[in-house]
């Protein structure tokens, strides 16, 4: 079976290379990269197509690009549309999460035990380092998605989340920046598919290294959450 990693990529030319050299590392199982560039104004595409085109990797990266940036819903969009692995995994060009954790993500899946599965940054929050608004932030989201749709998610932002590509494909995205996180967390939630979560560690950028999540993404957030929350029901009833 093979691995879509689904890059989103936009200003990361700072951490790109450092990704896809990782990628080579970690995964000695057969994998591509669908790199979405988000309408970078840096380097970020010039990398890509580079990287694509050089023979430096020993994966296949597919690139495609946005003439403007139109958030981290539409790229996870284009990108889960042009891959062809049985599996499909999100994988930030930031370097907040760290490729090392994705075999372990991907195997319950390769095997059968699972659909879906999450790797949860507060189930190990001990290890963790967190900029407290951040944290606040994510178990808010999480408590809200629980409380709405009777599930027992632990990090419902995370944005390591793998998939049966049957699965994602399917979905009717509609998000096009971070709420996407819990639109898909609220159709995993009341979607009936196997789930599973597993503990990885995170390494929160700061606001002066390229964080772009704020406040904003956050109402954003509980705004999407219900108004799943209420389609996916009306959806179901018929």
């Amino acid at each position: 079976m093979r691995i879509s990693i689904l890059m989103p990529a936009y200003n990361e030319e700072r951490t790109l290379s450092e990704v896809l050299d990782a990628l080579g590392r970690e995964l000695k199982t057969d994998f591509e990269v669908v790199a979405v560039d988000d309408g970078s104004r840096d380097g970020t595409l010039a990398l890509l197509r580079e990287a694509a085109a050089g023979g430096r990797y020993h994966y296949p990266i597919k690139v495609l690009a946005h003439e403007r940036n139109m958030g981290k819903g539409a790229a996870i969009r284009t990108a889960a549309s042009a891959a062809q692995g049985d599996v499909l995994i999100i994988q930030d060009a930031d370097l907040e999460y760290h490729p090392r954790y994705i075999p372990q993500l991907v195997e319950p899946i390769l095997n059968g035990e699972a659909d879906i599965v999450y790797g949860s940054r507060l189930s190990a929050i001990r290890n963790q380092v967190f900029n407290i608004f951040y944290l606040w932030g994510n178990q808010s989201l999480t408590l809200l998605t629980n409380l709405l749709c009777g599930s027992s998610f632990t990090d419902s932002y995370t944005g390591y989340k793998a998939f049966r590509r049957e699965i994602l494909q399917g979905m009717e995205i509609k998000s096009r920046g971070f709420e996407l996180e819990g639109e898909l967390s609220v159709k995993v939630a009341l979607g009936g598919w196997r789930f599973m979560e597993l503990p990885i560690s995170y390494k929160c950028r700061s606001r002066a290294e390229g964080k772009k999540i704020n406040g904003k993404d956050a109402v954003k957030g509980i705004v999407t959450i219900i108004k799943t929350w209420f389609s996916e029901r009306r959806r179901k009833a018929r």
